[in-house]
């Protein structure tokens, strides 16, 4: 005879192999279930943010992504079987609230001079000075990007999205994806052939 503690368990089990969109509906009427998505995103999340923002910022960002995510999992689409694209665009409307500061912080990195060096001939010397000469200039064609061509372009060159995936987790049709991202990669090349000419 099994006693309710196991059967619990035993659901519980169940679900851990179970997709997104399951546990998501289950954690409507059991709100603890929702732990397994956060177990399953939240680490990936907080990565995404980290690259736009910084650690310290993204572990707020992180938190208040989720909550809004526990907070608003009535209305995920039990269509999609994964909930990344959907924390995703939860994430992204997070960052848009600080796209001030995101843009100062790029202009901020656009500005920075190389790392001292110490020992030219240092092969990780050399590494290091082009990664950060590239990181001066990926920071500058960042920072002129508008904030819907940059959330598109750094979906897709970051985090690997699909077009569709992008468009589910922004919440535009796959054309305007598209054409944002087109327009990003336009103004990122010029930019870095501007920083190059200099």
């Amino acid at each position: 005879m099994t006693t309710p503690q196991v059967e619990a368990q035993d659901r519980l089990s169940v679900l851990t192999t179970a997709g997104d969109a399951e546990v998501i509906r289950q954690s409507l009427t059991r709100p603890e279930l929702f732990a397994l998505v956060y177990d399953r995103h939240a680490i990936t999340v907080h990565r995404f943010l980290a690259r736009r923002v910084g650690g310290q910022l993204a572990d707020d960002l992180a938190a208040q992504t989720m909550l809004a995510a526990f907070d608003s999992r009535r209305r995920f689409d039990p269509a999609q079987d994964s909930a990344l694209p959907w924390l995703y665009g939860i994430a992204t409307n997070m960052l848009r609230r600080h796209a001030r500061a995101e843009s100062r912080h790029l202009r901020a990195l656009s500005k920075l001079d190389p790392y001292p060096l110490e020992q030219p001939h240092d092969d990780t010397v050399t590494d290091r000075v082009t990664a950060e000469a590239a990181g001066r200039e990926l920071a500058t064609g960042l920072a002129r990007l508008n904030p819907h061509e940059r959330d598109v372009l750094l979906l897709v060159a970051w985090e690997s999205l699909s077009y569709e995936e992008v468009s589910h987790a922004l919440d535009i049709p796959i054309g305007t994806v598209r054409s944002r991202l087109h327009r990003a990669r336009t103004k990122m090349r010029t930019a870095l052939l501007e920083v190059s000419d200099d």
